[in-house]
Formats: structure tokens, sequence, C-alpha cells
């Protein structure tokens, strides 16, 4: 195979250029980074991860650490960073926690440790003290995703704040009596989600003066199946039934539309229901809800860790909590109650 110097000496640059060029470290025109990529093809020039690991200290790889990866938010944040990462020529490796707890002791305990990324990526894990020394006594850089963590750059989402709004917007329509179907006891764990949910649920509630009914929420797991129960429950009952629902997630929602058609209810004539996230599927349902952006929050993730490992000549320490934008998409889920 051809060597860095005959790439260079095809494409009329230095070896330095080809080696910023392939790496992605460091600025190249455009005109020279297409000469070399040419040259390269041309040659079949492939840059050794072995060598520029060894003359850099860098492996050229990021961890991602997420507690699920069969859900659809977390995947979704998963693309839009390991998309991010292969723009920026680097690897990704996936840690999933799923399981019985044991996993994360293992990988913070060993798997990161080892030198085998350059950074870390926790999504949606309320890292202890403990495991951000750890990772930070080794030089490795840090970013979060989904709330603070002292010491580390992250990205927030305001909970509260987007449950209020989803609530808030069937209020808007006149319903007075919303269900809510939120997380349980399991779901509650890293930034507390659901309860910071429910709370916004139950402020934007109070603020016009209704009390909110402990008999109008039901706890699922952030599935469509999980909605789907959780919502016969709610619409099942004879007495009292609620106008709207506002689920915790898109894929509850769906679940709850699904429920409700079973039931041989009418969405939105007889049921208002909206969501959080935007779920792929949201549109297709015509499900209103608040969108969150999670692909957005992925690429975020990797732009603020490379400020970190590539930071520029002029680069100035960034904001150490940057709140992540949230947006109300109303679709035909949501209209006034039937009674009014």
């Amino acid at each position: 195979m051809a060597g860095i110097e005959e790439v260079a000496k095809l494409a009329g640059v230095s070896t330095a250029t080809v080696s910023r060029a392939l790496s992605g470290r460091g600025h190249v025109s455009p005109t020279s980074k297409a000469k070399v990529e040419e040259a390269a093809a041309l040659l079949g020039y492939v840059v050794s991860s072995n060598a520029s690991s060894l003359a850099s200290g860098r492996t050229r790889n990021i961890g991602v650490v997420i507690p699920f990866l069969n859900r659809w938010f977390f995947s979704s944040v998963l693309e839009g960073a390991q998309q991010a990462l292969l723009r920026r020529g680097y690897d990704l490796t996936l840690y999933n926690l799923s399981g019985d707890g044991r996993e994360r002791s293992s990988v913070f305990e060993h798997f990161l440790l080892r030198q085998r990324v350059d950074a870390v990526i926790a999504v949606s894990l309320e890292l202890t003290e403990h495991e951000v020394q750890r990772l930070h006594d080794l030089g490795k850089p840090l970013v979060g995703v989904g709330g603070p963590i002292p010491g580390v750059r992250t990205l927030t989402i305001d909970d509260v704040g987007v449950a209020r709004l989803a609530t808030e917007h069937l209020i808007g329509l006149g319903h007075r009596r919303i269900a809510h179907i939120g997380g349980d006891l399991e779901f509650d764990l890293d930034f507390h989600l659901p309860t910071n949910r429910r709370l916004g649920y139950e402020a934007a509630l109070r603020e016009v003066g209704v009390e909110p009914d402990p008999t109008l929420f039901a706890p699922a797991d952030f599935t469509i199946r999980g909605g789907y129960h959780a919502a016969k429950q709610l619409l099942g009952r004879p007495h009292d039934r609620p106008t709207a629902i506002f689920a915790a997630s898109d894929e509850m929602a769906i679940g709850s539309i699904l429920a409700a058609r079973d039931l041989g209810l009418v969405v939105p004539r007889d049921v208002s229901i909206i969501g959080i996230d935007d779920y792929d599927l949201s549109d297709f349902f015509g499900l209103s809800t608040v969108a969150q952006f999670p692909r957005g929050q992925g690429e975020q993730a990797v732009e603020i860790l490379m400020e970190q490992l590539e930071p520029g000549p002029d680069a100035a320490p960034g904001a150490s909590m940057t709140q992540l934008p949230f947006e109300l998409r109303v679709r035909s889920s949501t209209a006034t109650p039937s009674e009014l």
C-alpha cells in the first residue's frame, strides 16, 4: 500500500497537510482537502488507526453511555451523536446500562477507565461525584445530556416547563378534567424525569384553579403497551371520565390513542391526547406533542465535546449548563371538549 509521502507528492501538498486532511484534526482548505482525498483514493491509501493513536495519544473513539437502547428517545440521541462523530472522523463505542444495575459499576469502574475512549457522553444519567472524578483524573472530557451534573458540561431539558406547556395547551382548549400518564417509580431515578413532568402538569392545573385529582394519574413504563393499559383504566371508568390525557411520552400517548379507539371513543371528539418527544410516528397518528429534538441533542453533545478535545486558538470556556429547546406541535389529537 502507498505511504503518506506518495499521497503528499501526488496531491502537491506536505505530509502534514495530508495528515490533517485525512485525520480531521486541524485546518485544511477545502481545495487541499479535496486534492488529498482524491490522491488517497487513487493510491488506495488508508490512515492507520494504530499509528495515528500512537502518534497522538488518542484513539479517536468516544464512549456513549445510555440507560436504555430499546427506547426511541435514547436511540435518537445516539443516532445524532453517531452521525456528528462520523463527520468528525471519530468512532463510537456504546455502553448500554439496561439490566440489573451491575453494568453501571462495571462500565465506570473498568471499561471507561481503560485507555479505549478519548471522551464520554452520558445520556440521562445523573453521574455520581466519584464517577465524574474518576474520568476527570484520567483527563477524559465528559458531557452530560438530560440534566445538571456538578463539574460537567451538560445539556438540560426543563421537564417541568415541557409538561406545563403540554398541559397548558389542553387547558387553553377548555379542558379541566385532564388525566396524566407518567412514569412509575422504576423510571424516577436519574434527574427524576417522571416526577418533574408530573409537577409541571400539576402546576399548570393549579394556575387556573384546578386541584389535581390523584385518581386521574396512571403510572406506565414509557412504552406504547404501557400507555395503552394505563389509558384503558382511565377511559374505561363509567363516571367522570377525563376529557383529555397528557402522557409523559409520545409512545404512551400513542398507546392512549389506541386504547380510546378500542373503547369506541373518537379522538379528539371524546378525548384529547397530547404527548412529549415528537416520536417518529407521532405525525402519522396526528398526535399533538412537545418536541424536544433528541437527534439534535446528540449532535450538540458532540459539538461541546469537540470544543474540549479539539479547542481552537481563540476558544473560550463554554457555559457549564446549556438549556435545550422544546416546541409545541399541534396536530389533530387535541381539540375543545365536546361539551363546550
